[in-house]
């Protein structure tokens, strides 16, 4: 039996799990306010999906139309999201961006330029104006070098390549957390009186995912674990463009500044199918995009939103029919040509990840012959559940940000948005947790019994005779979630879902690796395992309760948005026997002035009138 006094252990006033670009922003937040703040890493300091953001931030910064402002940006968030997004949220993010990018740049980030030597900014889809800050098509790479680099002065510490296998409670509120280090497989404690998610989401339940192996459902899974809800988790992206050839490659995500460059999608028939796709829904936006579509086809490279440029869920939707109509690309996908648009130089200076990713990866020069792409689970607009304002979950101590939270992005996230998120909600994470540490009285202690039931749980899967090959269950998980819960959903085949999954745990709980605990790949696998299934039940409870569709969540059995559920979330909370419970949950009235916006007419916004 473990002895919690042998255990290597940190204290600190804020443990942040989790160093993308949401974890490193609270961190930097933390320690400029004075609090000893570690960071904890599954894999290495950098290695985070942040740099998979490669388009850019949006920020209504003005730099390029100085008709955008911040109410213009909530406008298209919350239009984007299908009206489900929380209005805080959606509020606070708008207005705070273009500071929080202004500062990235006061700390060294570099981005691209105008002519007159401001931060350019580019069309991405679902924004009515050019709004994305952007460093070429690597974007994500530059947010998190600035954050890095910015962030080594600020002093809080780094536990890299540790996997955080529980979180530990004082009574209801938080007190710290139990590590593994993937390298010797030894344990470590945390003491901390905050903690801060900052983990992403679990693209990895799926099996085309542009999500790289971390990506497991870990927060979600331990904040819902501790008692924390989960809130949305039916809206999972899939973009539009990931890589589908080789298979090697699959799932490999395509930026979407290749259409916000000009590029186009085609089918093969040579056919622009987008025109075909244009919802009907928004009018008069609808006219205004075909009229700007139309603009495009007569070569008008200046129109403002051409139809590769609708929200992701339109376009992903939108390729699949293609290929079901049997008009897709030789692998299954379309085409994505950039080459006919641009020239080659222009190519290589605005997309040189792109240009360099298909010329190692699939042997394909983009400047010269057309991309094949198809969808790829990429994102997670649900997470926990937290205040709007504070980032604080249910359970006191306990905050998300990034990708980690929900109610952002509602239904559908607008490409560009990611990145603004992280650092305009790593940030009021960061004073979250300030101010809560604040009203402590006493730090909270951590109890030693649940330290050593963590640890035996770990490692009974060590100790087995036999058992299930963890590598093995994980596949099961991944091809129940794309039979279930893929890009289109039905009713009965999510049930079907639900049940498979559930009859997975007694496999998960009795999975076998090999005894040695260093680098020890499938133990790292068996202790995934759980988050994998958790996330995945989340999902297709919440999606098999939401009886329409909306944004990254469409049924089959119930097409179309429905108005009434509009009214609601679906959230998700363990129970008392351990058993996943999603219910209903009424939204809250927006505030007026907020609805207002949100609802005015553009002309009115771009002139003040608002």
């Amino acid at each position: 039996m473990v002895d919690i006094n042998e255990l290597q252990t940190f204290e600190h006033d804020v443990l942040v799990i989790g160093a993308g670009g949401a974890g490193l922003r609270a961190a930097i937040q933390c320690a400029a306010l004075g609090l000893d703040t570690g960071v904890v890493s599954k894999s290495l300091l950098g290695k985070a999906h942040t740099v998979m953001a490669e388009g850019g931030m949006a920020a209504a910064l003005r730099n390029v139309d100085k008709r955008d402002n911040w109410k213009v940006h909530f406008r298209d968030t919350m239009r984007g999201g299908k009206f489900l997004n929380n209005w805080r949220m959606a509020q606070l993010h708008a207005q705070q961006a273009p500071d929080r990018v202004r500062e990235l740049e006061d700390w060294g980030a570099v981005f691209d330029r105008t002519p007159d030597g401001l931060i350019n900014q580019r069309n991405f889809g679902g924004h009515r104006y050019p709004r994305l800050a952007h460093t070429g098509d690597r974007t994500g790479l530059e947010l998190i070098r600035t954050l890095q680099d910015h962030g080594v002065h600020q002093g809080f510490a780094t536990h890299m390549e540790c996997k955080i296998v529980g979180l530990l409670k004082d009574g209801d509120r938080i007190a710290g957390a139990l590590g593994l280090w993937r390298e010797h497989g030894r344990f470590v404690l945390f003491k901390a009186k905050a903690v801060i998610m900052g983990t992403g989401g679990g693209g990895r339940c799926w099996r085309v995912t542009s999500n790289s192996w971390e990506y497991s459902g870990d927060g979600a899974t331990l904040a819902y674990d501790a008692g924390a809800e989960l809130m949305d988790m039916e809206f999972t992206q899939f973009h539009p463009t990931g890589m589908v050839w080789p298979p090697s490659v699959s799932g490999v995500l395509v930026t979407e500044g290749v259409r916000g460059e000009g590029g186009i999608l085609l089918n093969n028939k040579g056919e622009r199918f987008m025109f075909n796709y244009i919802p009907e829904r928004f009018a008069p936006e609808t006219a205004d995009t075909k009229e700007e579509a139309a603009r495009w086809l007569e070569g008008d490279k200046n129109a403002r939103r051409p139809p590769e440029l609708l929200t992701r869920d339109v376009v992903a939707r939108a390729i699949r029919s293609e290929v079901q109509a049997g008009r897709g690309s030789p692998h299954g996908g379309a085409f994505l040509d950039i080459a006919n648009q641009r020239p080659a130089e222009y190519i290589k200076k605005k997309l040189p990840s792109m240009y360099h990713q298909f010329k190692e990866l699939a042997e394909v020069d983009i400047t010269k012959d057309p991309m094949e792409v198809g969808p790829t689970l990429h994102y997670f607009m649900g997470g926990i559940r937290v205040d709007a304002d504070s980032q604080m979950s249910k359970v006191p101590g306990l905050f998300a940000c990034g990708e980690a939270s929900a109610g952002m992005h509602g239904a559908n996230r607008l490409g560009g948005n990611s990145l603004s998120d992280l650092i305009v909600f790593g940030k009021l994470s960061g004073d979250g947790a300030a101010d809560y540490i604040k009203t402590l009285e006493a730090p909270p202690q951590v109890n030693e019994d649940e330290v050593k039931a963590l640890v035996k749980h770990c490692t009974d899967i060590l100790n087995r005779e036999e058992g299930p090959n963890p590598f093995v269950v994980h596949e099961e998980i991944q091809e129940i979630m794309g039979e279930g819960a893929g890009i289109v959903r039905q009713g009965d085949e999510l049930s079907t879902a639900i049940e498979k999954l559930h009859q997975l745990r007694p496999r998960i709980d009795s999975v076998k690796a090999h005894s040695a605990s260093q680098f020890n790949a499938g133990w790292h696998e068996a202790l995934d395992l759980h988050s994998l299934v958790t996330t995945g039940e989340a999902v297709a409870r919440s999606a098999l309760l939401r009886e329409e569709s909306r944004g990254g969540h469409t049924r089959l059995d119930f097409e179309g948005e429905r108005e009434e559920w509009s009214k609601y979330n679906i959230v998700v909370s363990k129970q008392p026997d351990g058993t996943m419970l999603a219910r209903k949950e009424e939204r809250p009235d927006p505030p007026e002035e907020l609805a207002k916006i949100a609802h005015a007419k553009i002309e009115d916004l771009e002139a003040g009138n608002v």
